[in-house]
């Protein structure tokens, strides 16, 4: 035998036993599956769903045949920027963070019936939808005075809408509603008056204040002073006046006196 038969008999040797020994690791690698925690995994075989899916930890399938698309069901964040139009007709610009999970026990259903791009299928245009029928009902003023009911709006309508199909709705938050510069300006001019009216009845109440409290003070003087008179009236007694009248008498009588028009003068 020659060198160079004896090397390709040494390599032949070599190499078909690592070949076997790939493709029992090949096989043996794609004859397993692991389903990370928050995960349900949806066996395909051979293009068919399967209407049962794997929860997690490691599992067998048949290699080459079956394959397991994993969905997940943790709770999930989507952000939606939409338009709408209030009760008034008033443009509205919203920015919307939904939370949302995928029921595990439906998770074949999803994958099988929408696919695994249900995000952009369902729960997108079923936020735009409610958000528009909610954002109707309110002028655009209230929409911003009612945040809290139009989010707790938004999840009972998504809820009703995408709950049979396995997609559950847990939270919305409002980041941000938008409107027209015309109507921002058209709420801050009713502000300025709402301010200035509120300031002329502070002042024309302010008014009736003092004036009424100057009024009480002019009455209560009035009837200290009526008292006063009233009590120094009931103390004087005719004794008193009289006695009142000879401390004030100097003593010199008058200089001329009469009666029925005859006057006398009065020497000493």
């Amino acid at each position: 035998m020659t060198t160079k038969k004896i090397i390709n008999f040494n390599l032949k040797k070599i190499l078909i036993p690592l070949a076997i020994i790939l493709l029992v690791l090949v096989v043996a690698l794609n004859s397993f599956t692991v389903v990370e925690a928050g995960h349900t995994g949806v066996v395909v075989t051979l293009g068919r769903v399967q209407d049962t899916v794997l929860q997690e930890g490691i599992h067998a399938k048949i290699p080459f045949v079956q394959q397991v698309v994993k969905i997940d069901n943790r709770i999930r964040k989507l952000e939606v920027s939409t338009e709408a139009f209030s009760k008034d007709l008033q443009s509205v610009q919203t920015v919307l963070a939904i939370n949302y999970r995928v029921d595990t026990a439906k998770s074949y259903s999803i994958y099988k019936n929408i696919g695994a791009d249900y995000e952009s299928v369902l729960v997108t245009p079923a936020v735009n939808e409610v958000l528009k029928a909610i954002t109707s009902a309110y002028t655009a003023e209230e929409s911003v005075t009612n945040r809290t009911l139009i989010s707790e709006g938004l999840v009972s309508g998504l809820n009703e809408k995408l709950n049979a199909i396995g997609l559950y709705i847990t939270d919305v938050n409002i980041i941000d509603f938008d409107f027209s510069e015309a109507f921002i300006n058209a709420i801050e001019e009713k502000q300025i008056a709402q301010q200035q009216l509120l300031k002329a009845e502070t002042e024309k109440q302010t008014a009736i204040t003092n004036a009424e409290a100057e009024a009480e003070a002019i009455r209560i003087r009035a009837e200290a002073e009526a008292e006063a008179n009233e009590l120094i009236n009931s103390s004087l007694s005719e004794q008193i006046i009289e006695n009142k009248k000879i401390e004030k008498w100097d003593g010199v009588l008058p200089q001329v006196t009469g009666n029925s028009g005859t006057f006398v003068e009065i020497t000493e």
